[in-house]
């Protein structure tokens, strides 16, 4: 395409674009909140925010908080007697994935880093079938108030996280994280006490 026709073209569209993109925001997150409230089996708080509907897979036995913020590309799956709860202003950046067959709970105003995994279920292994139809074991998950779950964090079946810990970037969590600590690594460790500065 010709400089001078690009030129000319970007000055007529440009104010067209703007009006749609000032448009296009608030009905793209009332479409996502709608189709959310449709997958779900409860109430959805009116004042959670959706950027883009999550991919919600199972039963549906989901409940969210008053305030709580869904980033894009968010994947939430609940099976056999698993639950996802929610607490008030919790967010939930891109790509996060929860999956529950027993339940995960998540406390208030705990945030969790993009592409984070939490799953509270593992593949039973048998020599004598397959993995895929081996079965599942699973141990509820408990993560407390205020947790600030760090990117790529991967959180595994029956861990608890006190209210106020921080779980640095990428750390596979595997066993309880006291309140008020910092740990990281794989498998996370202990690395400091938080305290009020």
């Amino acid at each position: 395409m010709p400089s001078l026709i690009k030129i000319i073209a970007t000055r007529i569209l440009t104010p067209l674009a703007k009006i749609i993109i000032y448009f296009h925001k608030p009905l793209q997150r009332l479409w996502s909140y709608s189709c959310l409230q449709a997958k779900v089996n409860t109430r959805l708080e009116p004042t959670v925010v959706v950027q883009n509907c999550p991919e919600v897979h199972g039963t549906g036995q989901i409940t969210f908080g008053k305030k709580v913020d869904l980033y894009r590309d968010i994947y939430l799956e609940t099976q056999e007697q698993g639950h996802i709860s929610m607490g008030d202003e919790v967010v939930l950046s891109r790509g996060v994935h929860i999956v529950s067959y027993a339940n995960v709970q998540i406390g208030i105003g705990t945030m969790i880093g993009e592409y984070t995994s939490i799953r509270d279920a593992n593949h039973k292994i048998v020599t004598s079938s397959l993995i895929r139809y081996a079965g599942h074991t699973s141990s509820p998950i408990v993560i407390g108030s205020n947790v600030w779950i760090g990117r790529g964090v991967v959180i595994l079946a029956g861990v608890t996280i006190g209210d106020n810990a921080v779980i640095g970037a990428n750390a596979v969590v595997n066993k309880d994280v006291k309140p008020n600590t910092l740990v990281a690594g794989v498998p996370a460790r202990f690395i400091n006490c938080i305290q009020d500065s």
